[in-house]
């Protein structure tokens, strides 16, 4: 199987503080990877970077085919149009409607009628479990129904990949379980390739297809496989303490 997304030798450096090196990896069409480390280890900066939001000092990221690295403007654009992106925060506009927040993305990236939005909208939400909600304001609804809501605003175009930022971040361990379910059943029922970075281990051990464990002090990637493999990974004592809660 040919992978979907290819990250080759991806740096990040910040000033003189250099966040990652050599991170090389793929990810293959219709998983579940899950990208985990402790903090300050360079989850998130990692996502930056394979989703185009920021160009790595070093290496390479190819999607589809195409270098998202080296691609111009309109070229992002084009390969960005491919992914669904679920932010920590949910990254819902405060002052819109759960539908206004959905349309304001079709309205931006398609040339659909007004009446063909709505019908997106319904059905997005319906996919999430918010029928009905169309009109409510993010204040108005709880922190597991806002994440769905964004997660409804991720699936508007139909995206082939679909990229989560501690989804279960804020949430009870019931919402957080609720959230894992809806992730795993749009995967099954999409088909979409999608990539979570997590530190919450029941959600990695609930969702993950396979996991990369990136380390601070390495600075990149000291172990991949199932969730399962990585808790008895007695032979590597970092991954072991990490997946078994163990302090170091």
């Amino acid at each position: 199987m040919q992978p979907i997304i290819e990250v080759k030798d991806v740096g990040v450096v910040y000033g003189d503080n250099t966040i990652l090196e050599k991170i090389t990896f793929d990810v293959y069409p219709g998983e579940i990877l899950v990208i985990v480390g402790g903090s300050g280890s360079g989850k998130s900066v990692l996502l930056r970077q394979i989703t185009g939001l920021e160009k790595p000092t070093t290496g390479t990221v190819i999607v589809q085919g195409q270098d998202l690295t080296s691609a111009n403007n309109d070229e992002k654009r084009k390969i960005q149009k491919k992914f669904g992106i679920l932010f920590q925060s949910s990254g819902l506009f405060a002052s819109m409607t759960i539908a206004e927040n959905i349309s304001l993305l079709l309205e931006s990236f398609t040339d659909l009628s007004e009446d063909e939005i709505s019908d997106i909208i319904d059905i997005k939400l319906r996919a999430v479990g918010l029928d009905g909600f169309r009109n409510y304001l993010p204040s108005e609804i709880s922190g597991g129904m806002k994440k769905r809501a964004a997660l409804a605003r991720a699936l508007a175009l139909d995206p082939d990949i679909l990229f989560f930022d501690e989804p279960s971040s804020g949430l009870d361990p019931v919402t957080a379980a609720s959230l894992d379910n809806l992730i795993k059943s749009l995967n099954e029922s999409l088909g979409a390739t999608m990539v979570v970075v997590s530190h919450d281990l029941a959600s990695i051990g609930n969702i993950a297809h396979r996991v990369i464990l990136l380390d601070k002090e390495t600075k990149g990637i000291i172990a991949q496989g199932n969730a399962i493999e990585m808790k008895n990974n007695i032979e590597n004592e970092k991954v072991y303490k990490f997946f078994n809660r163990i302090a170091y």
